[in-house]
């Protein structure tokens, strides 16, 4: 624990740049020897500055200790680059981290098939939709879905993996205990819980506008490859594009409508050659030749359409027609803990016992076409409805209306 506290001085020293940091433990190797050292001494570092020098001689290490104390608090791991589970693949980037704040479980990032998705925080309804899909099948494959905890695109991403039952990463521009949006506030719970949310910065720290381009380094050093779901021509997403090029990695694009200003930059990266992403595979094909335990099948299952031919079973010869086999569906208890919205539950009434095509769903319900469209592919994602062609939709479970006696 007291090299710990080395590092978060040295990591939080002000005055003092990230790369002359580095240069620092390249000189010394550890941070307590900086600490200890003399101003001569890191004279003799590569690219040291006057100002520099006279910052290092700040020998305080009372903040360090009240940052350590929260850690403690708010149950957050000190991961520093001395570390074992601090991933090679950001020690290779351009300025890695000193150290990372972790509040959940860390994987062994090196041995996981992690891809990054990011988007604009106004996206589209369609973008919502797409990124959410995607990182539900990339995450039901095995892949490691990393992103930013922002609104609009990235958590899409996060929200996706989730409900695969996958592992997602986020990371944030700011402390732990200082949740940005507030409206992602059960995300982040639920991430903390199930996945890892990580950060350079210490609890207390605000999350600042110059802190987003900076930890977007770490979200694809991470990461294999980027996926970008939707980015206007100014977008942080783009920033995060182009640090994965710098570092080597693959970009991926989910395409969007040519022409609509949500869409300008990332179909800007798709006509400069990124790869295109409509589906899992799009990304995790050119990875499953390295990570075979990881990646689990060539396809995520489509939720089961119900009463259609199993075209695997070989005819059976001529005989008197057997009565059909009733698929039996799994219930959905309506009386109990669901966790349907009241706009879900109003939709799965309408749909029992019948396909309904959206248009007629919309003018039952009397829900906005908006709200009734986000409901359905939630609905969808969790294998509760289907949809047909002619945006028709039916229902994959049974519904149970009252409590059994």
């Amino acid at each position: 624990m007291a090299q710990v506290k080395y590092w978060i001085w040295l990591a939080n020293l002000h005055g003092v740049s990230r790369q002359i940091k580095l240069a620092l433990l390249e000189q010394f190797g550890d941070p307590d020897r900086i600490y200890y050292g003399e101003k001569e001494e890191y004279f003799l570092t590569p690219g040291m500055t006057r100002t520099a020098a006279e910052n290092l001689e700040n020998k305080n290490l009372e903040a360090a200790d009240r940052i350590l104390g929260e850690c403690d608090r708010l149950g957050i791991r000190v991961i520093t680059m001395q570390d074992a589970a601090y991933p090679d693949r950001l020690k290779n980037i351009f300025e890695p981290p000193l150290l990372l704040y972790a509040q959940g479980r860390m994987p062994q990032f090196d041995d996981e098939v992690a891809v990054a998705m990011v988007g604009t925080r106004r996206a589209s309804p369609y973008a919502i939709e797409q990124g959410e899909r995607l990182a539900f099948q990339m995450a039901g494959l095995g892949a490691l879905i990393v992103s930013g905890l922002a609104a609009g695109g990235d958590a899409a991403a996060h929200r996706g993996a989730l409900r695969a039952g996958g592992f997602t990463a986020a990371v944030i521009g700011g402390g732990h205990d200082i949740i940005y949006p507030r409206e992602n506030r059960e995300l982040y719970a639920d991430i903390a819980a199930r996945g890892v949310i990580l950060s350079e910065y210490p609890p207390g720290t605000e999350h600042r506008g110059m802190h987003f381009p900076v930890r977007n380094r770490i979200i694809s050093g991470l990461s294999l490859g980027v996926v970008v779901i939707e980015a206007p021509a100014s977008s942080g997403a783009l920033i995060t594009a182009s640090r994965a090029l710098d570092q080597g990695k693959d970009v991926f694009v989910i395409p969007g409508l040519v022409g609509d200003y949500h869409c300008a930059g990332s179909n800007a990266l798709l006509r400069d050659g990124a790869g295109v992403a409509t589906d899992a595979w799009d990304v995790l094909s050119g990875y499953a030749g390295k990570f075979p335990h990881k990646i689990r099948s060539l396809r995520v299952e489509e939720p089961r359409r119900f009463g259609g031919a199993n075209p695997g079973k070989p005819k059976a010869e001529k005989k008197e027609p057997a009565p059909p086999v009733q698929a039996e569906k799994p219930l959905l208890d309506l009386t109990g803990d669901h966790g349907l919205t009241d706009d879900q539950i109003r939709i799965v009434k309408a749909l029992e016992g019948r396909t309904v095509q959206v248009d007629d769903l919309i003018e039952e319900t009397q829900i906005p076409t908006r709200r009734i469209l986000s409901a359905l592919t939630v609905l969808e994602l969790d294998r509760i409805v289907a949809q047909e062609s002619g945006k028709r939709f039916s229902l994959l479970v049974a519904l149970r209306h009252s409590a059994v006696p």
